[in-house]
């Protein structure tokens, strides 16, 4: 099949070569025809020596996103390919048994830029981050169903929000809105359809077990609690108390309904109210505390004011754990990378005035894998820090 040409400054292919699967707009020295958002093209250098084969995109800094490199094709049975192979992969991280919630593709780490699927009990939610994965989503469902038909009760695309002027959010097969799906055996109300991003924040599962193992007899406060995932694992471990945190009522409704679904009439509280006024409220009420907020920075226009948001929390954070406390602390925002965001936890543990030590240093869990080629793949920063006095 014919497709347009991008064709690269010199130099600028050493990046693909190295199997880097953006192109930026700078990058670019012409294209072969007007060029239209999601147009499938192939990308070759100035001696017209093909490179790749992936997305146009108009929209933004990255101008194509690659799917294939070199000479290799991209085929009809490439959507199939690359999810068997992810599954593959599962498979081997994960009991379903057990464990029946796992991301499936994450974008560049599974080889697909562009494009999420999260499994949740034979629930497949598909998310495209670019018009050119969208315009695929039907042959991707058909792959999805071809591959897995045992496991394929629904499928549903949700990218209104990430592609705001073209995505929307249907059902490309099955009626499905919410299962109950197991993560190492607790249970989770699961709405794709009513909920944030997917349903679920599948990336904290080995971040959940290790707080697990701090929480037997502690007092433990989960801010920005959400689903309250780190709650139910704290109860599962023979937590004194659990208070889970969100400004969101529905939140915290969805909190103490998980945690009902596990361990009903346990010691849980959920409370609606903002974080920073709760700390400031509770001090040395806590021996484990989870800060997991929402990305402070989505653009590298508000690192600065991000950073400082991070700082603020921490303080508060530390100020508010009891003596020889444990704090969970975390940032997924992309442009705040694990060196900037461990100064600014240092920095916040210098002026909380508390003596303080890293036991760990955390990340996503194995089913979002990191590209090598691609470290910006890595988003999900933790630490665990051991608060003396």
């Amino acid at each position: 099949m014919e497709y347009a040409i991008v064709r690269l400054k010199k130099g600028k292919e050493r990046s693909i070569q190295r199997k880097h699967p953006w192109v930026f707009s700078g990058a670019v020295q012409s294209i072969s025809e007007e060029l239209t958002d999601g147009q499938m093209v192939q990308v070759v250098d100035t001696d017209d020596k093909l490179l790749g084969t992936g997305y146009f995109s108009d929209k933004g800094s990255i101008a194509v996103r690659i799917l294939t490199f070199g000479n290799e094709t991209f085929s009809d049975d490439y959507w199939k390919q690359r999810l068997e192979a992810a599954w593959k992969l599962r498979t081997q991280l994960f009991s379903i048994e057990e464990t029946n919630a796992f991301r499936l593709i994450h974008g560049e780490g599974d080889d697909i830029p562009g494009l999420i699927i999260d499994f949740y009990n034979n629930n497949f939610v598909v998310q495209a981050h670019s018009t050119g994965i969208y315009f695929q989503l039907k042959n991707i469902a058909k792959a999805i169903q071809e591959a897995f038909p045992e496991y394929c009760e629904t499928i549903y695309c949700k990218s209104a929000q990430t592609l705001p002027k073209t995505g929307t959010d249907f059902f490309l097969f099955g009626t499905n809105e919410k299962t109950v799906a197991k993560e190492n055996n607790i249970l989770f109300n699961v709405n794709w359809v009513e909920g944030q991003k997917t349903g679920f924040f599948l990336d904290q599962r080995e971040n959940r077990k290790l707080l697990k193992h701090y929480s037997q007899g502690k007092r433990v406060l989960n801010t920005f609690c959400y689903t309250g995932g780190f709650s139910i694992y704290a109860m599962s471990a023979g937590a004194e108390l659990v208070t889970s945190v969100d400004i969101s009522q529905k939140a915290v409704d969805l909190a103490a309904d998980n945690m009902e679904l596990n361990f009903p009439g346990s010691n849980h509280q959920a409370v609606a109210s903002d974080v920073f006024d709760f700390l400031k409220e509770n001090k040395h009420q806590y021996d484990l505390i989870v800060l997991d907020p929402p990305a402070f920075a989505k653009s590298i226009k508000s690192k600065h004011t991000a950073t400082q948001a991070y700082k603020r929390l921490n303080i508060a954070g530390m100020k508010a754990l009891a003596p020889n406390g444990i704090l969970f602390t975390f940032s997924c925002s992309q442009v705040i990378d694990d060196v900037l965001f461990y100064n600014t936890v240092a920095a916040a543990a210098i002026e909380s005035g508390r003596k303080v030590r890293v036991l760990h240093k955390l990340s996503q869990g194995p089913d979002h894998p990191v590209n090598m080629f691609h470290p910006e793949g890595s988003y999900l920063k933790g630490l665990v820090l051991y608060i003396e006095d």
